[in-house]
């Protein structure tokens, strides 16, 4: 598809947009962006359509997509010069999210929330870094690769920044179970 926006396509690039625009906002909701996430978007995708010459070929479109949305957050979050609030964030990132369904008990879409609210809370008190590559591994629901790409990292890197998040958000969350290995030797949120 990149080859087709390469070779003068408009409708390739729109393709990659309609495409990818669901997982860009949940990743600009999820690390901060909140009411600007849409603008955040927007201008990621400006910003990529302008790189695509740099793109690698063969590279994965998505990964290098939400590096940059991710950037346009910082810089948003930045400038804006405030700091997002905790409900602010769950209720931004919370709208992404598909509605529950009707055939869900009610205790549980509560106790749902309730970790959801913990997990915010501890995710808040993780480093960037550390923040960053649980969101993109867990909560956007990347593979491994797909995170290396996207963060740009050593795969090493990655593993162990995630294992020590990980770790830490099991002390930070009362009850927390990682869980045993997952595919990949990760451990699961």
């Amino acid at each position: 598809m990149i080859a087709r926006v390469r070779a003068g396509e408009p409708e390739a690039y729109a393709e990659l947009v309609r495409a990818h625009t669901g997982i860009a906002i949940r990743a600009a909701r999820a690390l901060g962006a909140g009411a600007d996430a849409e603008d955040v978007v927007q201008q990621a995708f400006l910003k990529a359509y302008c790189a695509l010459g740099r793109f690698r070929d063969g590279a994965a479109f998505k990964p290098w997509l939400l590096s940059i949305v991710a950037n346009e957050t910082r810089n948003t979050v930045r400038t804006a010069a405030r700091q997002r609030t905790l409900a602010g964030r769950e209720a931004a990132f919370t709208e992404a999210e598909p509605l529950i369904p009707e055939s869900v008990d009610p205790a549980a879409a509560a106790l749902g929330a309730e970790r959801r609210t913990a997990l915010f809370a501890a995710l808040d008190q993780l480093s960037e870094e550390h923040r960053l590559v649980v969101t993109y591994r867990y909560l956007l629901e990347m593979d491994e690769t797909e995170t290396v790409q996207a963060l740009g990292w050593p795969r090493g890197t990655v593993k162990s920044r995630l294992n020590r998040a990980l770790r830490k958000l099991g002390r930070l969350l009362p009850g927390f179970e990682p869980g045993g290995p997952r595919e990949g030797g990760d451990a699961h949120v």
